[in-house]
């Protein structure tokens, strides 16, 4: 957020917020407002609490993302949606690890990549833009397509590897069998997608 320069004095839309730190910052960098979605309770609380503790505003509801269209038109929207992709019968995830709906997303890990991309341009007003965070494990270039077939001009604009967390650490055989990931691999890589609305 900070090296686009999308964020000062800009209508800041985050969804599936989680413990409120990209809402926050956005709000710390200087954004006319911010409006924060979250499907757990627990994580609404969180970043109530997170936000008071940092000093500044963030307008949290609970809820699905889609609730926004309520709110909508927004300048920016930001999200780091759940993508991991998930098998079908899951595997037991330390409960440190955090709520399974924070990252399960479905075999293809597409459960809200897909139609968050299908229609997040309708959230956005002439001239906003998205920033979305995903895994390379849940087909970036899919994610890509379906925000260009919107009108969105859209590319991947940050990467990073990681070293395998708990819960795909968990799912490392499943992974490998399905052959999104290569055998030996103990890092995935995560992008920031940016699509702009002309």
């Amino acid at each position: 957020m900070r090296r686009t320069g999308l964020i000062p004095r800009r209508r800041v839309l985050d969804l599936c917020t989680g413990s409120g730190f990209v809402a926050i910052s956005a709000a710390v960098m200087g954004c006319a407002s911010v409006t924060a979605f979250d499907i757990c309770p627990h994580a609404v609380r969180c970043t109530r609490d997170n936000a008071v503790d940092a000093g500044v505003h963030v307008d949290i509801r609970h809820g699905s993302w889609t609730r926004a269209f309520a709110c909508a038109p927004f300048e920016v929207v930001v999200s780091n949606p759940p993508y991991v992709p998930t098998p079908p019968a899951c595997e037991m995830i330390p409960r440190s690890a955090g709520p399974s709906w924070a990252w399960d997303a479905g075999v293809g890990g597409r459960l809200v990549l897909d139609p968050l991309c299908e229609s997040v341009s309708k959230l956005l007003c002439r001239g906003g833009s998205l920033l979305l965070v995903q895994s390379a494990l849940a087909d970036v270039q899919r994610s890509l397509v379906t925000l260009r077939e919107t009108g969105m001009e859209a590319s991947v604009i940050a990467s990073q590897r990681i070293p395998l967390g708990p819960v795909l650490s968990a799912r490392a055989s499943w992974l490998r069998a399905e052959g999104l990931l290569p055998d030996g691999c103990q890092e995935e890589e995560i992008v920031v997608i940016r699509a702009d609305k002309s």
